[in-house]
This record gives C-alpha cells, sequence and structure tokens, in this order.
C-alpha cells in the first residue's frame, strides 16, 4: 500500500546565516495493507522525524550541487525508512521521494 503523506516538506539551505535555497520534498510511505489510518494518525509525529532528517541531511551539505545523484538520495530514503520504522514498526517497507526540488535565491 501506498500512502501520500498530506504536505510538501520545506527545507531551507543556508550559507553565512542566511536562507540561500529552498528545497522542497514531497514523500509517501510503502507501508504493508491497511496501515492508512495508523499513519494518518502519526502524521505529525512522522513528520517531525522526517523534518530532522531532512534539517541534518541539509546540514551536512546533502542538497548542495548535484543532490539528485542516486547515491545521495538513497542515503536520504534509508534515513527516511530507519526513523520512520523505529516510530511504527517494519510494516513501514520504505520511505518514497515522490517530488525534490530545489529553488535558489
Amino acid at each position: 500500500e501506498f500512502i501520500k503523506l498530506n504536505n510538501q516538506f520545506v527545507v531551507p539551505l543556508m550559507a553565512n546565516d542566511r536562507v540561500t535555497s529552498m528545497v522542497v520534498v514531497s514523500l509517501s510511505l510503502e507501508t504493508e495493507p491497511g496501515l492508512t489510518e495508523a499513519v494518518y494518525a502519526h502524521e505529525p509525529k512522522l513528520r517531525d522525524i522526517f523534518l530532522r532528517v531532512l534539517f541534518d541531511h541539509a546540514n551536512m551539505g546533502g542538497f548542495g550541487g548535484s543532490f539528485t545523484q542516486s547515491e545521495t538520495l538513497d542515503l536520504l530514503r534509508k534515513a527516511l525508512r530507519e526513523v520512520a520504522q523505529k516510530e511504527m514498526g517494519k510494516e513501514i517497507r520504505d520511505v518514497l521521494i515522490v517530488d525534490i526540488a530545489r529553488q535558489d535565491s
């Protein structure tokens, strides 16, 4: 089953104490069947932990340069999947990045 999270995630990219770019990410969860209600009930917590992962990724330079390279996105997917499974269990099979865009200032 695939469950699309309702809102996009917006991650500011900083340099010299100012926002230089914004990254917008849309995520979906691949789950065991029948988890839609449980996912939406946990969505505030999931959004919080996903934002932490996205901010950490940004602070490590993960959204700089060629940020859409497979290896870079695989690291991000893995980190998102790990926190989702920690929160909700192995019924969360994967976290899918369905849209990603960076807008530079």
